[in-house]
């Protein structure tokens, strides 16, 4: 038990570590003097960003319609069925669009960031760029982590609006309402610090999925076996992380009363 308690803080310190590298990487891009190819940044964007958006769609879309189908079924027993729209709008807003969101990068783009850091660390790629004196931290990490530190908070608040679409076509189809009723008491429903709430949480998630793949890749043995356990053991970390976290800002909120 204490050399497991051990290697976990000692983990802990080494990815903290790896990510106050990466912030000072990013602090130097802005001001022009990284070694960071933007080539990298564009291409780790596009694979998190647009090549994401049909399957966070599909995953949010449904989320949607099954809160408000369920709600739908017991909100009509007390004819308050018009109160669904509050349901899910502050549902995915405030936890289902960031939370799947980012398990679904953890399954998509986390994992593959694994297995391509591991399958370098195996080709001795690693070791090349270590002669050369080029840090991993800038080359390879920062890109990774940078993109979806950007491309998290645009698929939040795509997967909000998709699954406010998912749940205006079931209650729809189901109750008793008007498109423009379910437009206007989803805009009442809630204020603009909910959004600022998921906001948060998005940019969050995609440091700790980012940073988490990136240093599970690392650690990765040499052989072929190790790429598909690292794959692996980055989305078992990075699911379980999210919600970890995601438990986390639940008790920030509720000590703050948001």
């Amino acid at each position: 038990v204490g050399n497991h308690a051990i290697a976990s803080m000692t983990e802990v310190g080494v990815v903290s570590e790896l990510g106050a590298l990466t912030a000072k990487g990013a602090v130097l891009t802005l001001l022009g003097r990284s070694r960071m190819r933007m080539v990298d940044l564009l291409a780790n964007t596009a694979d998190a960003g647009p090549y994401a958006l049909l399957i966070v769609g599909i995953v949010n879309f449904l989320i949607g319609a099954i809160l408000a189908f369920v709600g739908a079924v017991e909100l009509q027993k007390f004819a308050a069925g018009i109160y669904v729209t509050s349901l899910v709008g502050i549902a995915m807003v405030r936890e289902m669009a960031a939370v799947m969101t980012a398990i679904i990068m953890a399954g998509r783009t986390g994992g593959a960031y694994a297995a391509r850091i591991s399958t370098m660390q195996g080709n001795e790629e690693i070791d090349a760029l270590n002669v050369f004196g080029i840090p991993t931290s800038t080359y390879l990490i920062l890109p990774a982590v940078l993109s979806l530190i950007i491309t998290m908070p645009f698929l939040y608040l795509y997967g909000c609006l998709i699954g406010m679409l998912g749940g205006f076509v079931v209650a729809i189809s189901m109750l008793d309402i008007t498109a423009a009723g379910y437009f206007h008491q989803t805009v009442t429903a809630f204020g603009i610090g909910q959004f600022i709430f998921g906001f948060t949480k998005s940019l969050v998630f995609g440091a700790f999925i980012g940073l988490t793949s990136c240093r599970i890749g690392l650690k990765a043995g040499r052989s072929a076996a190790d790429v598909g356990i690292a794959a692996t053991r980055a989305v078992v970390v990075g699911i379980v992380g999210v919600i970890a976290i995601d438990a986390i800002f639940a008790v920030i909120a509720d000590v703050l009363g948001i």
